[in-house]
């Protein structure tokens, strides 16, 4: 529906990845890893599709956010035992991944397609 080629005023498409697409997770979570990886393949190929039918399609990627999913894999202080390898020494807000995802579905990203927002303490 967004498609200009169906009547469409455009949009955006927001994936969500991991940092660990990016660092292969090695030792933890490989396979979440892999399965990533496989979001980041999606995002870079379905914006060269669709971008001149007015979609961008950009994703983020999240590092150490405090969520449940450290705790539904077993280890629920993980951030807190590895924030101290980042270069921010801190673990990121739920929130600050829900900020960059409302700007990449706003016109102010207007002229943003295919891109990684890197969203882990700068690791």
């Amino acid at each position: 529906r967004m498609s200009h080629k169906h009547g469409g005023k455009g949009g955006a498409i927001v994936n969500v990845s991991s940092a660990a697409s990016r660092l292969g997770a090695p030792g933890e979570y490989v396979d979440y890893a892999a399965s990533k990886g496989a979001v980041d393949s999606l995002t870079t190929g379905l914006a060269l599709e669709v971008a001149a039918q007015g979609i961008r399609v950009n994703c983020v990627r999240p590092g150490l956010i405090y969520t449940d999913i450290h705790a539904s894999g077993g280890e629920p202080g993980r951030v807190d035992r590895v924030k101290s390898m980042l270069p921010m020494q801190r673990g990121g807000q739920p929130e600050e991944v829900a900020q960059a995802i409302v700007w990449l579905l706003s016109d102010k990203a207007s002229y943003v397609t295919g891109s990684f927002l890197e969203l882990a303490g700068g690791k």
